[in-house]
């Protein structure tokens, strides 16, 4: 290969790992998002059974460590960063949060109108008039 084409950008996927460019690729990639993982873990457990937080804080607190570890995991495992050529797995992500997103936001639509469309408890018990 010359030396013009190997300064030129251009390679096949998968040399970019590698090339040791990739943020989180690699077993130091692995093993760094394991440590964090474990960190956000033990952090949540903390939380929970020592008086580090203000109770009513605790729901929300856990729902910040649940997003922080996803973004562990999407980074460090499953390798979705913002480069050139992860385009395809953000848009698959996004469209994947999309939907669950509208499952969960129907679900609870539903449930939450549900009691006005039953039948009042009274007409159930004596039978239709």
């Amino acid at each position: 290969m010359s030396e013009r084409e190997t300064d030129s950008g251009d390679t096949a996927p998968g040399d970019e790992a590698a090339e040791g460019e990739e943020f989180a690729g690699g077993t130091s990639g692995y093993v760094v998002g394991l440590g964090l993982a474990a960190l956000l873990t033990a952090a949540a457990f903390a939380m929970v059974n020592l008086p580090l937080v203000w109770r009513p804080a605790i729901p929300m607190a856990l729902v910040v460590l649940a997003i922080a570890q996803m973004g562990i995991h999407l980074v460090f495992f499953l390798h979705v960063t913002t480069g050139p050529d992860n385009t395809n797995n953000v848009l698959a992500l996004a469209f994947g949060t999309l939907v669950v997103l509208l499952l969960i936001g129907g679900s609870v639509w539903i449930l939450a109108h549900l009691d006005h469309n039953m039948m009042p408890m009274g007409r159930q018990m004596h039978g239709f008039p």
